[in-house]
Protein backbone atom coordinates (compact mmCIF):
# COMPACT_ATOMS: atom_id res chain seq x y z
CA UNK A 1 0.00 0.00 0.00
CA UNK A 2 1.46 3.20 -1.00
CA UNK A 3 0.73 5.70 1.53
CA UNK A 4 3.04 8.47 0.22
CA UNK A 5 1.02 8.18 -2.44
CA UNK A 6 -2.43 8.91 0.06
CA UNK A 7 -0.65 11.60 1.40
CA UNK A 8 -0.18 13.02 -1.89
CA UNK A 9 -4.02 12.74 -2.50
CA UNK A 10 -4.32 14.35 0.81
CA UNK A 11 -2.29 17.22 0.28
CA UNK A 12 -3.94 17.98 -3.04
CA UNK A 13 -7.23 18.17 -1.03
CA UNK A 14 -6.20 21.02 1.30
CA UNK A 15 -4.53 22.47 -1.61
CA UNK A 16 -7.71 22.65 -3.68
CA UNK A 17 -9.90 24.02 -0.78
CA UNK A 18 -11.63 20.63 -0.38
CA UNK A 19 -10.47 20.15 3.35
CA UNK A 20 -8.77 23.14 5.72
CA UNK A 21 -5.36 22.45 7.53
CA UNK A 22 -5.24 18.72 8.29
CA UNK A 23 -2.31 16.74 10.16
CA UNK A 24 -2.39 12.66 10.55
CA UNK A 25 -3.29 11.25 13.67
CA UNK A 26 -2.97 7.69 15.27
CA UNK A 27 -0.97 4.96 14.78
CA UNK A 28 0.17 6.69 11.62
CA UNK A 29 1.41 9.73 13.22
CA UNK A 30 2.72 7.40 16.16
CA UNK A 31 4.89 6.27 13.98
CA UNK A 32 6.94 8.94 13.53
CA UNK A 33 8.04 9.08 17.19
CA UNK A 34 7.75 4.86 18.41
CA UNK A 35 8.05 1.84 17.19
CA UNK A 36 5.60 0.78 14.45
CA UNK A 37 2.30 -1.02 14.63
CA UNK A 38 -0.03 -2.71 12.64
CA UNK A 39 -2.50 -0.22 11.81
CA UNK A 40 -5.78 -0.53 9.28
CA UNK A 41 -6.39 2.82 8.56
CA UNK A 42 -4.93 6.14 7.97
CA UNK A 43 -6.80 9.45 10.46
CA UNK A 44 -6.16 12.48 8.77
CA UNK A 45 -7.46 15.38 11.94
CA UNK A 46 -9.22 18.32 9.90
CA UNK A 47 -10.58 21.46 10.78
CA UNK A 48 -13.55 22.50 8.20
CA UNK A 49 -14.82 25.45 9.61
CA UNK A 50 -12.25 26.96 7.62
CA UNK A 51 -14.00 25.53 3.76
CA UNK A 52 -17.68 25.25 2.62
CA UNK A 53 -17.87 21.41 4.55
CA UNK A 54 -20.25 22.82 7.02
CA UNK A 55 -24.04 22.26 7.16
CA UNK A 56 -26.69 23.10 9.93
CA UNK A 57 -24.30 24.07 13.04
CA UNK A 58 -22.34 21.84 14.67
CA UNK A 59 -22.72 19.27 11.39
CA UNK A 60 -19.85 18.40 8.64
CA UNK A 61 -20.69 17.70 4.91
CA UNK A 62 -18.45 15.04 3.74
CA UNK A 63 -19.81 15.17 0.18
CA UNK A 64 -17.51 18.05 -1.08
CA UNK A 65 -14.54 15.36 0.34
CA UNK A 66 -16.42 12.10 -1.34
CA UNK A 67 -17.37 14.30 -4.67
CA UNK A 68 -13.81 15.23 -5.16
CA UNK A 69 -12.53 12.06 -4.03
CA UNK A 70 -14.82 10.08 -6.60
CA UNK A 71 -13.31 12.34 -9.23
CA UNK A 72 -10.81 11.08 -9.16
CA UNK A 73 -11.58 7.48 -8.85
CA UNK A 74 -11.53 6.27 -5.34
CA UNK A 75 -15.23 5.34 -4.92
CA UNK A 76 -14.49 2.00 -2.78
CA UNK A 77 -15.46 2.51 1.39
CA UNK A 78 -14.17 0.16 3.98
CA UNK A 79 -15.38 -0.02 7.20
CA UNK A 80 -15.42 3.88 8.58
CA UNK A 81 -12.81 5.25 5.59
CA UNK A 82 -12.66 5.75 2.10
CA UNK A 83 -9.92 3.79 0.23
CA UNK A 84 -7.17 6.16 -1.38
CA UNK A 85 -4.22 4.34 -3.10
CA UNK A 86 -4.92 1.20 -0.76
CA UNK A 87 -5.37 3.00 2.43
CA UNK A 88 -8.33 3.41 4.11
CA UNK A 89 -8.61 6.77 5.18
CA UNK A 90 -10.55 8.29 7.87
CA UNK A 91 -11.40 12.33 8.00
CA UNK A 92 -11.90 13.15 11.88
CA UNK A 93 -13.68 16.74 12.22
CA UNK A 94 -11.99 18.50 15.00
CA UNK A 95 -14.63 17.68 17.84
CA UNK A 96 -13.01 19.74 21.00
CA UNK A 97 -10.13 22.10 21.89
CA UNK A 98 -7.73 19.34 22.45
CA UNK A 99 -8.45 18.19 18.58
CA UNK A 100 -8.32 21.78 17.65
CA UNK A 101 -5.01 22.51 20.20
CA UNK A 102 -3.77 19.25 18.67
CA UNK A 103 -4.42 20.62 14.78
CA UNK A 104 -3.03 24.19 15.42
CA UNK A 105 0.18 22.52 16.52
CA UNK A 106 1.06 19.76 14.41
CA UNK A 107 4.61 19.34 13.21
CA UNK A 108 5.34 19.65 9.81
CA UNK A 109 7.56 16.81 8.46
CA UNK A 110 8.58 14.97 5.81
CA UNK A 111 7.20 11.25 6.13
CA UNK A 112 9.29 8.43 5.36
CA UNK A 113 7.31 4.81 5.84
CA UNK A 114 9.43 1.71 3.96
CA UNK A 115 11.24 2.21 1.24
CA UNK A 116 8.96 4.52 -0.65
CA UNK A 117 10.18 8.46 -0.69
CA UNK A 118 9.50 11.04 1.86
CA UNK A 119 6.47 12.93 1.32
CA UNK A 120 5.73 16.36 3.11
CA UNK A 121 2.61 16.66 5.77
CA UNK A 122 1.87 17.40 9.44
CA UNK A 123 1.43 15.21 12.28
CA UNK A 124 0.15 15.72 15.94
CA UNK A 125 2.88 16.08 18.59
CA UNK A 126 3.28 13.00 20.52
CA UNK A 127 1.89 14.61 23.90
CA UNK A 128 -1.39 15.23 21.69
CA UNK A 129 -1.36 11.66 20.72
CA UNK A 130 -1.06 10.11 24.08
CA UNK A 131 -3.62 12.99 25.34
CA UNK A 132 -6.42 11.32 22.65
CA UNK A 133 -5.10 8.23 23.52
CA UNK A 134 -5.70 8.78 27.44
CA UNK A 135 -9.28 10.32 25.94
CA UNK A 136 -10.24 7.57 23.99
CA UNK A 137 -8.85 4.73 26.13
CA UNK A 138 -9.23 1.58 24.61
CA UNK A 139 -6.66 -0.98 25.23
CA UNK A 140 -4.42 -0.26 22.03
CA UNK A 141 -4.63 3.10 23.42
CA UNK A 142 -3.36 2.90 26.70
CA UNK A 143 -0.49 0.33 25.21
CA UNK A 144 0.44 3.23 22.90
CA UNK A 145 0.93 5.49 25.85
CA UNK A 146 3.21 2.88 28.27
CA UNK A 147 4.99 2.91 24.36
CA UNK A 148 5.34 6.33 24.30
CA UNK A 149 6.68 6.28 27.66
CA UNK A 150 8.63 3.62 28.30
CA UNK A 151 10.65 4.71 24.45
CA UNK A 152 11.00 8.35 25.93
CA UNK A 153 9.11 9.68 22.99
CA UNK A 154 7.39 12.16 24.97
CA UNK A 155 8.17 15.47 26.35
CA UNK A 156 6.63 14.73 29.95
CA UNK A 157 6.49 18.67 31.54
CA UNK A 158 4.86 19.05 28.11
CA UNK A 159 2.50 16.46 27.99
CA UNK A 160 1.78 16.91 31.95
CA UNK A 161 0.32 20.40 30.64
CA UNK A 162 -1.45 19.44 28.07
CA UNK A 163 -3.26 16.65 30.13
CA UNK A 164 -4.14 19.62 32.89
CA UNK A 165 -5.34 21.96 30.38
CA UNK A 166 -7.82 19.48 29.02
CA UNK A 167 -9.14 18.39 31.82
CA UNK A 168 -7.35 14.95 31.70
CA UNK A 169 -5.63 15.04 34.73
CA UNK A 170 -7.79 12.44 36.48
CA UNK A 171 -7.50 9.98 33.81
CA UNK A 172 -4.19 9.98 33.91
CA UNK A 173 -3.87 9.18 37.55
CA UNK A 174 -6.18 6.05 37.00
CA UNK A 175 -3.77 5.52 33.88
CA UNK A 176 -0.78 5.36 36.09
CA UNK A 177 -2.51 3.45 38.81
CA UNK A 178 -3.57 1.09 36.48
CA UNK A 179 -0.30 0.50 34.97
CA UNK A 180 1.41 0.33 38.13
CA UNK A 181 3.60 3.50 37.32
CA UNK A 182 4.22 6.28 39.36
CA UNK A 183 2.80 9.41 37.99
CA UNK A 184 5.29 11.03 36.13
CA UNK A 185 3.47 14.54 36.30
CA UNK A 186 3.71 14.64 40.01
CA UNK A 187 7.58 14.30 40.15
CA UNK A 188 9.90 17.48 39.77
CA UNK A 189 10.90 17.25 36.68
CA UNK A 190 7.82 17.46 34.74
CA UNK A 191 6.44 20.93 37.24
Amino acid sequence: MAIRKTIEVINAMEADGVIGRYAIAGAVAAYNYIEPTLTEDLDILVAFGEVQNRGAPGLVRLEPILSYLAKRGYVKHRKEGIVVEGWQVQFLPVANKLDLEALTDAEAVELRIGNEGPVATRVLKPEHLVANCLRVGRPKDLIRITQFLTEGAVDVGALCSVLSRHGLSRAWQDFCAKMQISDPCTTADAR
